[in-house]
This record gives C-alpha cells, sequence and structure tokens, in this order.
C-alpha cells in the first residue's frame, strides 16, 4: 500500500543526499526535509492529533508548507492548504467548517489578535503551530516551529491511515463564489500523479519551477509528482518579480515550468535574450485555457521546449492534456484524456454527445474525489452515480466538444456561456479573436444584460501603451465573427480580476 508521504520517504531511503527542495537560498535534501516533516508530526501526535483529523496550513509557498504538508500526512491526519491571501474571517469560517484540530501559520499571521481569534473562535484545535520570526510569549495552545525542530523526535511516527483516508481538503478558489472542501483521499491522489508523472515523463533527473500556490490544485501537482520522482523542486513565492524568477531558472537549470495565462503573457512581453534557459524541457498550462494567439507565441520564444495544453478541476485533479507533437496541428485543444480517464459530454438530458456537439464534460476514473466536505446537496449535484455500483462520476460544469478525432475543445464554463439574440457565445471564441490585436495581454468577455437582446456581449482589454479605442476593437471583431458574437461595448482596463489560482472572476467583472 502507498501513501501520499511514501513521495517523500521513499526518495529520501533512495537518494538521501539527493537536494529535494529550494526555497530563496536554502537547499534540502530528502534526508533532512523527512527529519523535518518527523518532527512536526511527532509534536502534532503528542498535541492530540489523530488518524483522520483536518490540520489547517496558512503559509506561502515555503519549506514550512512543505514540511507541514507531509507532517500533517505523517500524523495521519488530512492537511487544509489555506491561501495566505485569504483574510482572517475566511479562515476562521474554514477551520471551522472542517473542524480543524491544529493550523500551522506563519508569525506575521498572528497579528491583530488572530491568536485570540482562532482561540475563542474555533473551539476544535489543539495547536497553532507558528512558523518564523521571533518567538512568541506561551500560550497555551501556541506551538514553535523552530523549537519543534530542535527538541522533537527524528523517528518516523507509525503509519496508521490507508489509501481510503482522506489525505487532503483543498477549497476551491470559488470564481462562483461559493467554495468548497473537496475531500481528496490517499488513492485519488496517487492515481493522479501517477498519470502527470508519466506524460510529463518526469523523472529525477528533472528540476520543476513552481510559482503556483500549493493551496490550489495547480500548484499542489507541481510538488507532488516531482517528490514521486525523485526530483527537486525550485519553489518561489510567486510570479511578482519575474526577473527574478526566470534568472533563478537559469541558474538552476530548471527543467519545467507550470503557468496560467497571466503569467504567460508577462513572459511573452519580455526579453529572455539573455538568459540560459536550454535545459527546459516542457512547460504547462491550466487553470485557464491559453488564448490560441498565446500558444502561437510561446512556441515561438522557445522551440525546443514541449508546450503541454491541460484541463483540471479541483474535483478531479487532472482530466486532459494535449501530447506536445499535437500543439501545432490543435492549438485551441484542451487534449485527450488522461491514461486510466474516461471523457465524454452529455447534454442537458443525459444524452451522450458526439463530434462538434457542445455538452458538459463528464469525467470517471479513480482520481473523481470523494465529494464536497459536509456539504451532501452540493456533492450530489456535482458527483452523481456511475456505471458501476458505488462508483462517482464528476459533472465538471465545463462545456466542450470534441473534434472527429476525439480531441476535445473547451468552449465554456455553463455559467459563463452568454445568450444573446436567441444564440449561445463561447467567451473563449470571442476572445482568442481579441488576443490577434497587437498588444493586448489579457481579455475577457461576458453577457451584461440587454433590454432588447438578453444579454449584450462586453469585452474587458487589457493593453498597456497599445493605443487602441474601442470602435477599432470593434470593427477588429467584426471582420472576424458572426455580428452576434462582436461586442456591443469596450472597456480598457488595467487588470483583470482573478482568483488565486489565475483564473478570472467574471461575476466581479459583471
Amino acid at each position: 500500500m502507498i501513501l501520499v508521504q511514501d513521495f517523500l520517504q521513499t526518495s529520501a531511503a533512495r537518494q538521501p543526499r539527493k537536494v529535494a527542495l529550494v526555497c530563496g537560498e536554502r537547499r534540502f535534501t530528502y534526508e533532512r526535509l523527512d527529519g523535518m516533516v518527523n518532527r512536526l508530526a511527532n509534536a502534532l501526535i503528542e498535541r492530540g492529533v489523530r488518524r483522520g483529523d483536518r490540520v489547517g496550513l496558512y503559509l506561502d509557498n515555503s519549506v514550512e508548507s512543505v514540511v507541514g504538508l507531509f507532517a500533517v500526512l505523517k500524523a495521519g491526519g488530512a492537511f487544509v492548504a489555506i491561501s495566505r491571501g485569504v483574510k482572517p474571517e475566511k479562515l476562521l469560517s474554514i477551520l471551522n467548517d472542517c473542524a480543524a484540530s491544529a493550523v500551522i501559520l506563519d508569525v506575521a499571521a498572528l497579528g491583530q489578535g488572530l491568536l485570540e481569534r482562532l482561540a475563542e473562535e474555533v473551539g476544535s484545535l489543539r495547536a497553532v503551530v507558528a512558523c518564523g520570526g521571533a518567538p512568541r510569549p506561551r500560550a497555551p495552545l501556541l506551538l514553535d516551529f523552530a523549537e519543534i525542530q530542535a527538541s522533537a523526535s527524528e523517528r518516523a511516527p507509525a503509519v496508521r491511515s490507508i489509501d481510503l483516508d482522506l489525505a487532503c481538503l483543498i477549497y476551491t478558489s470559488g470564481t462562483t463564489g461559493e467554495s468548497k472542501g473537496v475531500m481528496c483521499d490517499h488513492g485519488n491522489v496517487i492515481f493522479a500523479v501517477n498519470a502527470i508523472a508519466r506524460y510529463l515523463k518526469i523523472t529525477d533527473r528533472d528540476v520543476v519551477l513552481s510559482v503556483l500556490p500549493l493551496a490550489y490544485s495547480y500548484g499542489l501537482y507541481q510538488l507532488l509528482p516531482i517528490f514521486f520522482s525523485g526530483g527537486t523542486l525550485v519553489l518561489e513565492e510567486s510570479f511578482a518579480f519575474p526577473d527574478l524568477v526566470l534568472a533563478k531558472m537559469a541558474q538552476e537549470k530548471v527543467t519545467g515550468f507550470a503557468a496560467v495565462p497571466t503569467i504567460y503573457a508577462r513572459l511573452l512581453g519580455m526579453d529572455l535574450a539573455h538568459l540560459d534557459l536550454s535545459a527546459l524541457r516542457y512547460l504547462t498550462n491550466a487553470a485557464a485555457a491559453l488564448p490560441v494567439e498565446q500558444v502561437k507565441r510561446v512556441r515561438r520564444l522557445f522551440p525546443r521546449t514541449d508546450l503541454y495544453l491541460m484541463h483540471g478541476l479541483t474535483e478531479a485533479a487532472r482530466t486532459m492534456y494535449l501530447p506536445p507533437s499535437e500543439v501545432d496541428a490543435r492549438p485551441a485543444s484542451s487534449g485527450i484524456a488522461l491514461e486510466g480517464t474516461e471523457l465524454w459530454l452529455e447534454d442537458e438530458d443525459g444524452g451522450r454527445l458526439g463530434p462538434g456537439e457542445v455538452g458538459e464534460l463528464v469525467v470517471r476514473g479513480r482520481h473523481v474525489m470523494r465529494g464536497y466536505w459536509r456539504a451532501p446537496e452540493q456533492t450530489a449535484r456535482r458527483f452523481r452515480p456511475g456505471p458501476l455500483s458505488g462508483e462517482r462520476l464528476c459533472y465538471s460544469g465545463d462545456l466542450f466538444r470534441t473534434d472527429e478525432a476525439g480531441y476535445f475543445y473547451f468552449v465554456s464554463r455553463k455559467d459563463d456561456m452568454i445568450k444573446t439574440r436567441g444564440q449561445k457565445v463561447s467567451p473563449r471564441e470571442t476572445e482568442d479573436v481579441l488576443y490577434r490585436l497587437p498588444g493586448v495581454q489579457e481579455a475577457a468577455v461576458i453577457g451584461v444584460p440587454h433590454p432588447e437582446l438578453g444579454q449584450a456581449v462586453k469585452a474587458f482589454i487589457v493593453a498597456p501603451g497599445a493605443g487602441l479605442i474601442e470602435a477599432a476593437v470593434i470593427a477588429h471583431c467584426k471582420k472576424h465573427l458572426e455580428e452576434f458574437m462582436v461586442p456591443r461595448a469596450v472597456e480598457f482596463v488595467s487588470e483583470l480580476p482573478k482568483t488565486p489560482s489565475g483564473k478570472v472572476r467574471r461575476r466581479d467583472l459583471r
């Protein structure tokens, strides 16, 4: 039986002195990292964390977040990675929702009375582990990460979990306004990691740089496959300083890099000629579909690097990928099903659809998660019975079509489809045309209420210094789109509102 924590433990036994993690100027071997994990796991157990308990991780990307993640698993619990960007009120809400027995956070988060609020408002808490900074005054709940590392036992705790137990809760980033805890058992995670590592061809020679938050699925699945394979993870806090991140990429001879459309938009505007990125073997895109024009530009910028276009959702980790050999021929496609996964499209009446027809993506596979934590009604809507007794299918809420060869093409979220003049408009189709305009870095299209049309198409564009005006944008769209797909209005903005995982918050634009 394999559990998620075995990724670290097995790699530590096989190659103890191999560098597992690079954080800033600090480097950690597998052996050292595994010892740190064991110390924290034992401290959590001593504080009463039991098999199946949930433990919050309220941390930026850091060595402490990686240690915390594996320590919770070794203690027999399920980690709940919470974006450091969420406000204290939402943090408290999530900890109460999952009845967390402990939370691991940085010292800076304890300001403004958070420790007192945790003690008073989260009755399930047995421990608060503070990382970094000067030790704080003694408090009944408070443990210091540095003290734990100096004094706790390095012996690996006894294994108490099986692969049906929860490994983590991942709270969705909430593009619809609802944030739900997706229950992921060890088997779900291990299946997804195996599939991802296979199609990306990750080995112990790979060095992957990640700027994506570990609190969300895309970021988490940068860490896990590299530790599963025994490679090296270079973990950056964000892409806020791209020059520094790219310099680190060259310095560490990074072979793999994961990004979202926002990051690619910034990369495409940079001069990379002075950097030696020759070690870069592959790039990936998920979270949101990469516009076709950007796909073509990325291919020109990195002609010798494989580009993997992918689709995933928190409820099933990853669903499909486009083999790099098909990217130039099918730049709009999100690909084919992962190995061991079955995908199909259904109409609103549950009928299966053929090539060219648009319908909801349905996912069948071992990576379909267990459902939403303490939300049976929402679980029943998204996770429905499959062909075999007890089996779960995931109804993704994403609209796709397929071509004759079986490749999938993202159309829209069901909730984002625009209905105008009795016609349905896919935001992506109009956005792809907008990206053809020189200077457009980002674009988003929504439907806004209209007394005659039902909804009118409106475009939001980020194009600093491009000198674009509304009339020119609309004229460009009229050349390439049917009349009902053309925006009636264009608004130029400095940035688009996004979730921490990189998806555009269209509801905020509305």
